[in-house]
C-alpha cells in the first residue's frame, strides 16, 4: 500500500491518537528532551561552543550579498576560508542579516528541529512507521540522538549536515516515478559536492530518469551561481574545488575518511596514489554493493545507506560530523532486531561506536595524529572501520538472491523497508 491510497493519512491519524492516548509518556519524553538540551547548555556554560562553521557561512553570505571576494577571506581564530560552491553562498545570504550571537542560537534550534525530522525520515524509510509518527518516540530519539558524536559535533560547529541529510533522504525515500525525484539531491550536491554520488546510485540501479533529474538539479545550482556570482563560480569550478588542503589537513584525527585512516596508519601526511587506488576500489565496491542490495533484496533504504557510507569513505576529508548518516543507519538496524538477540547486540555495538568518542581519547595535539601505535589506530578511526565493515557485511549478505515461496528465485523490487514490512504483514 502507498500514500496515494490513503495509508499515510490513516497512519498519521492512528499514531497521533496513540501519542495523545498516553499523556504521561508524552510528558516524560518531553522532559527527557528538555533535560538533554539543558545538558548541552550546561556544557556551553563550561566550555562555549565555537560554532565556527556558522561564522564562515555568515561571512560567505556577506560576501555574496556585497560582491566581495568569496574565496579570499578567512574568519575566526582558526582562519577558516569558504569551501562551498557559490550556490551555497547565495543560500547563506539570510545569515548575514542577524548578529552572530543570534545566529548561533537560531542554528541550535534549527538543528534540533532537523534532528527530529531526520529521526522521522529514518524511521519511515526503515519501515518503523508507527515510531516515525509517534510523538513520544520522536522526542526520546531526538533527546538521545543529540549525544551521538557526529550529531553533537554538528551542533558544536554549527554545521549544515543535518539539513543536507534530511534533503537527500526525503528525496530518495519517495516512490520511483514521483515528480522530480532526484532534483533535491542534485541541489544538495550544488551546496556540498558529496551528495552527487547518489545520482550515480540512481543510475546503476536502473532509475535513469531520477539520475538525470538529479543531474538537472545540480546543473541548475551551478547556473544560478554562475548567473549571480560569475567570477566566484569560475574561480571555484576551475580552481578552488581541487584544493583539498584548503578544507584542512587530511591526516588529523577529525578526518574520518579512508584517506585519513591510511595517512595515520602509514604515518604520512600525504598517502597519495595509495589512497587514490583504495578510494577507487572502495567506490566501485560500495556502489556495487548498493546495487546488489537494491536488486537482490529490494531494499532501497539500505542501498542509500551503502551509498552514503561509500561517499563518506572515499571523500578526501570526512569530518566526524559528516557521519550524521549514523541516524538512519541505527534506525535501519533497529528495524531488524525484533526477537533476535544477536541483532540487538549488534545495534548496541554500533550505537556505542557513535557515542564512545574514541577518536578524541587518543592524543591529537600538534602532529601526534601521525605517530599512533598500532593499537591506537582503531580508536582513531572508528567510523571508516565501521563503514568498511558495513559494506563487507552487506556484500556478504547479498551474495545470493532469496527465492520466493514458489521457488522462482526472484523477488519484487521493493522501494523501501516499509514496503517490505507491509508485504510481510508488518506494521
Amino acid at each position: 500500500m502507498s500514500a496515494a491510497d490513503g495509508t499515510q493519512a490513516w497512519t498519521w491519524r492512528r499514531t497521533w491518537a496513540l501519542s495523545v492516548a498516553s499523556p504521561r509518556r508524552l510528558v516524560l519524553t518531553a522532559a527527557l528532551l528538555a533535560a538533554s538540551f539543558a545538558g548541552l547548555w550546561a556544557l556551553y556554560e563550561v566550555q562555549p561552543l565555537p560554532m565556527s562553521d556558522i561564522a564562515v557561512y555568515r561571512a560567505e553570505g556577506e560576501a555574496a550579498a556585497s560582491g566581495g571576494d568569496l574565496y579570499g577571506f578567512a574568519v575566526t581564530k582558526w582562519s577558516l576560508p569558504a569551501t562551498y560552491p557559490p550556490f551555497a553562498a547565495l543560500l547563506f545570504i539570510p545569515t548575514s542579516w542577524v548578529e552572530l550571537s543570534t545566529l548561533k542560537v537560531t542554528c541550535v534550534l534549527v538543528n534540533a528541529a532537523l534532528l527530529a525530522l531526520l529521526v522521522h525520515l529514518s524511521c519511515k524509510a526503515a519501515g518503523l512507521n508507527k515510531a516515525a509518527h509517534t510523538a513520544p518516540v520522536l522526542l526520546a530519539a531526538t533527546a538521545l540522538g543529540l549525544w551521538l558524536e557526529p550529531v553533537f559535533q554538528t551542533f558544536v560547529f554549527g554545521q549544515i549536515n543535518l539539513a543536507l541529510t534530511c534533503l537527500v533522504l526525503w528525496d530518495l525515500s519517495r516512490p520511483d516515478g514521483a515528480r522530480f525525484k532526484g532534483f533535491a539531491t542534485g541541489l544538495a550536491a550544488g551546496i556540498k559536492l558529496t551528495p552527487a554520488i547518489f545520482a550515480v546510485y540512481l543510475l546503476v540501479t536502473g532509475r535513469v530518469k531520477a539520475a538525470f533529474t538529479a543531474l538537472a538539479g545540480f546543473v541548475v545550482s551551478v547556473l544560478i551561481g554562475l548567473l549571480v556570482l560569475p567570477g566566484a563560480s569560475l574561480e571555484f569550478w576551475t580552481r578552488r574545488m581541487f584544493e583539498t588542503d584548503r578544507v584542512g589537513k587530511v591526516w588529523v584525527v577529525d578526518n574520518q575518511s579512508l584517506q585519513g585512516l591510511i595517512a595515520r596508519v602509514l604515518h604520512t601526511p600525504a598517502p597519495g596514489l595509495l589512497w587514490m587506488a583504495a578510494a577507487a576500489l572502495t567506490a566501485a565496491a560500495g556502489l556495487y554493493t548498493a546495487r546488489r542490495v537494491y536488486l537482490r533484496r529490494g531494499l532501497d533504504s539500505w542501498g542509500v545507506l551503502c551509498t552514503s557510507v561509500t561517499a563518506l569513505l572515499i571523500s578526501p576529508i570526512s569530518w566526524s560530523h559528516h557521519w550524521v548518516w549514523c541516524v538512519p543507519l541505527l534506525a535501519a538496524l533497529a528495524a531488524r532486531t525484533r526477537g533476535i538477540r544477536r541483532r540487538r547486540a549488534l545495534l548496541a555495538a554500533v550505537t556505542l561506536v557513535f557515542t564512545a568518542r574514541t577518536l578524541w581519547i587518543v592524543p591529537h595535539s600538534g602532529d601526534l595524529d601521525l605517530h599512533y601505535a598500532w593499537w591506537q589506530q582503531p580508536l582513531a578511526a572508528p567510523y571508516p572501520l565501521l563503514g568498511l565493515a558495513v559494506l563487507a557485511a552487506l556484500l556478504w549478505w547479498t551474495r545470493t538472491t532469496p527465492g520466493r515461496p514458489d521457488g522462482s528465485g526472484r523477488i519484487p523490487l521493493l522501494r523501501t523497508d516499509h514496503e517490505l514490512s507491509t508485504r510481510a504483514g508488518g506494521g
